[in-house]
């Protein structure tokens, strides 16, 4: 960074705990002295429309569409017009900042939202409108506002354990640092230049991962329903999602390839007073993770409660398989997890000797299964799993030793993709750590972008 931008030749001690110094002709300040505050509308989700004046509410701001907002291109809840009478101080104009009141995490304190465009929008729940008074520089707020400097303030000022509270007060105290109007203009063009370069990296190497998700799923999916043979003999499957097998392989329903299919408990036979901490686990849907069991140890039962639900006691090999929610979601019991307990909302598939379960995963993870599934449920207001479904379910099943030869592969196969995945993903990381460094650079006075001019294309 310093070594393609200058410095500015003189800088001046701020006193600030955040910020050492900043270009000698800077002043400082506060929010207070530079921004009005007011209030998002006092309204609930209850009172959204699909039509109406569209309105700006906080998982806008913490989640969906980021630094800014534009309801030409954002698709945003509405309001009653009625607001427009009661409400004004509520209402936004281009260039106004958006602050979510309450964040689920620390880091996501000072989460703000800047408005782009010229129509008329609300304010939503839980928000705090920031208006900057001088309007030339509303693009430079927004940068100064997102840049470290001001958001650890924000941090080390916010309330809260589990929900992090940011109030009015709060960003009135934030320090902040005024370069001369002309700069602010300056650092503004610079920054939307060079950040709009690094968010089409970013975006670039976001489709990449996307890409490569999707092609690994093919590749695996294609192993394990028609093998890696390509010049074996094909015959039609007779499923229609599955097409043409080998021929020398058996197409069967997948009760004929298991021993014993179990639902879960009802939830009549487990109550509220049966859980305890740090006991014998019980599996619901919400451990199933990327085809492991991940046990969560408040979710657990005494060995009395155990024996109870004997009968719904996991074994290695098994499969476990959510019922309602995401179809095919499943993982594959280990010897560690042997006596745990398949969960109310979970059903449990002991496998023969004619299928592995790591096969057997998947098969049921694959795309053809789930939307065999989904065929299958459909018509319930909720599809919900269970055995008969399950088992109706017709999968390929090569023979032991093609199954455990094609796991090889996957094996080989995920990784490499799994790698190029890794790889795009810290790009991702390093461009959006170079995107803050940029702009935290350019707003405190570390770089000297005055003589910056916009490139010509």
């Amino acid at each position: 960074m310093a070594g393609k931008y200058q410095a500015y030749p003189d800088y001046r001690k701020t006193g600030v705990k955040w910020l050492a110094e900043i270009p000698a002709n800077w002043d400082s300040s506060k929010l207070r002295y530079m921004f009005s505050f007011s209030k998002g509308l006092t309204i609930t989700k209850e009172d959204l429309l699909d039509e109406g004046v569209p309105c700006v509410n906080y998982g806008e701001v913490h989640s969906k569409y980021g630094f800014e907002v534009d309801p030409d291109k954002h698709l945003l809840k509405c309001v009653s017009g009625e607001y427009l009478k009661s409400a004004k101080n509520s209402i936004l104009f281009q260039g106004d900042l958006v602050f979510a009141d309450t964040s689920e995490d620390i880091e996501g304190s000072g989460n703000f939202t800047q408005l782009t465009s010229d129509q008329v929008v609300f304010a939503g729940y839980h928000t705090i409108i920031a208006r900057p008074m001088d309007r030339q520089s509303c693009r430079f707020y927004a940068y100064l506002l997102d840049s470290q400097e001001v958001r650890t303030q924000i941090r080390h000022a916010v309330k809260g354990v589990k929900v992090f509270s940011i109030t009015q007060s709060i960003l009135r105290g934030v320090e902040i640092w005024i370069p001369t109007l002309e700069e602010r203009k300056k650092i503004a063009n610079f920054l939307d230049h060079e950040t709009a370069k690094i968010d089409t990296l970013i975006e670039k190497q976001q489709q990449l991962i996307k890409l490569l998700i999707e092609k690994r799923q093919a590749v695996i999916s294609h192993a394990v329903t028609k093998g890696l043979n390509l010049n074996a003999p094909m015959c039609d499957s007779g499923v229609e999602w599955l097409g043409e097998v080998p021929t020398h392989w058996v197409v069967a329903q997948l009760k004929f390839n298991t021993l014993e299919m179990q639902t879960g408990p009802f939830g009549s036979q487990l109550h509220a007073e049966d859980y305890i901490i740090d006991g014998i686990p019980l599996i619901n849907p919400a451990h199933m993770i990327n085809g492991k069991i991940i046990h969560d140890s408040k979710v657990t039962v005494d060995e009395q409660t155990q024996e109870r639900l004997k009968r719904h006691k996991l074994s290695e090999g098994d499969l476990i398989l959510a019922r309602r929610g995401e179809l095919g979601r499943c993982a594959i019991v280990t010897k560690v997890q042997e006596g745990w307990l398949c969960g109310t909302g979970s059903l449990k598939a002991k496998l023969n000797e004619r299928l592995l379960p790591e096969y057997s995963y998947l098969l049921i993870t694959s795309e053809g299964v789930v939307s065999e599934l989904a065929l299958e449920t459909k018509g319930s207001t909720m599809d919900n799993l269970n055995t008969e479904t399950l088992g109706r379910i017709r999968v390929p099943v090569p023979p032991i030793n093609e199954q455990k030869g094609i796991l090889n592969y996957v094996h080989e196969i995920g990784e490499k993709y799994k790698l190029l995945t890794r790889k795009a993903a810290h790009q991702v990381v390093f461009l959006q750590e170079r995107r803050t460094a940029l702009i935290s650079a350019a707003v405190t006075g570390k770089i000297d972008v005055r003589d910056w001019q916009t490139p010509n294309v």
